[in-house]
């Protein structure tokens, strides 16, 4: 596996991602059945005590593909799609709401798209001393969301502060810190009263949730998504490796891998749409349109 880092350039705003499109280069699809698969991805863990989930899921795709497969790190969510879409990788897996993002430029594919299970996505975190008990306690305090294009640290927990009355920029502060592992870092620093994030993360311990039972307590659940995420792919994609790919990632993404897929192990077990129409993401619309955000050119 070889391994590069892409910095941001530049990032569009959400609106400007979910209005706009931009030109890419990918004229033409390159049929090469020995080149590698790029995939772009969020760094999930440099504890050198962990294993990896990022290296598992290469050793898994590499495994059922026969294929290498190289790893871009990106910043943040919206870099993966502007990866995608500037033909630099292949693909990249994300979750919900920047998928439909992505899908709505009209100039990203969603490979492949896991159903949702009915469960509860986000919780806010808080210390378990804190005086807040319900949703409605966070009136008048500072809030840690994960990133802008986050579904279950951004987008889910603002809809369920929405829900119980409260408003962002109105009722409560946020501040976004660049990722899950930094809304938790400043909850543990006192610097915000809750950190909003996935109900998954909570569950898995460190490294990935540093808070020990008995630290922590989550407060509110936000509703569940009809899509948890996708897998999406540079339109340029030749027809080879998207076949490929499409045969291979659920087989990756079984309830056997769950364990060595850590963070990814969200997606693992659940019904898979192949190709699936952007009218699966019309869910998202009215959600996203609490946080500012307009789906309205989705069919």
């Amino acid at each position: 596996m070889r391994r590069y880092t892409l910095p941001a350039a530049g990032m569009l705003g959400i609106a400007v991602l979910a209005l706009t499109g931009c030109q890419t280069s990918g004229e033409v699809a390159v049929s090469a059945s020995d080149a590698p698969i790029t995939i772009a991805t969020l760094p999930i863990s440099d504890d050198p005590t962990q294993v990896n989930p990022v290296d598992a899921l290469v050793e898994l795709l590499e495994a059922q593909t026969g294929r290498e497969v190289e790893v871009t790190d990106v910043p943040d969510y919206l870099s993966v799609v502007e990866a995608i879409r500037a033909d630099h990788v292949d693909i990249g897996i994300m979750s919900g709401f920047p998928s439909a993002l992505a899908v709505n430029t009209g100039q990203v594919d969603a490979l492949l798209a896991w159903k949702g299970d009915g469960e509860p996505v986000s919780t806010c975190v808080v210390p378990t001393d804190s005086p807040v008990q319900t949703v409605e306690d966070l009136a008048g305090k500072t809030v840690a969301f994960a990133d802008q294009a986050s579904s279950s640290g951004y987008f889910m927990p603002v809809y369920m502060l929405h829900q119980a009355g409260l408003e962002q920029g109105k009722d409560y502060k946020s501040i976004f810190a660049g990722g899950h592992e930094g809304s938790f870092a400043a909850l543990k620093q006192g610097q915000v009263d809750a950190a909003c994030t996935a109900v998954t993360l909570t569950r898995m311990g460190a490294p990935m949730f540093p808070f020990a039972d008995g630290e922590w307590r989550g407060v509110g659940q936000s509703p569940s998504m009809d899509v948890m995420g996708t897998v999406l792919a540079r339109q340029s994609l030749d027809d080879e490796t998207r076949t490929l790919l499409e045969e291979a990632l659920p087989k990756v993404f079984s309830e056997e891998n769950a364990e060595a897929l850590g963070a990814y192990s969200s997606f693992t077990g659940l019904d898979v749409v192949i190709e699936p129409e952007p009218s699966v993401f019309t869910s998202f619309a009215e959600i996203a349109a609490v946080a500012g955000v307009e789906l309205k050119d989705l069919k």
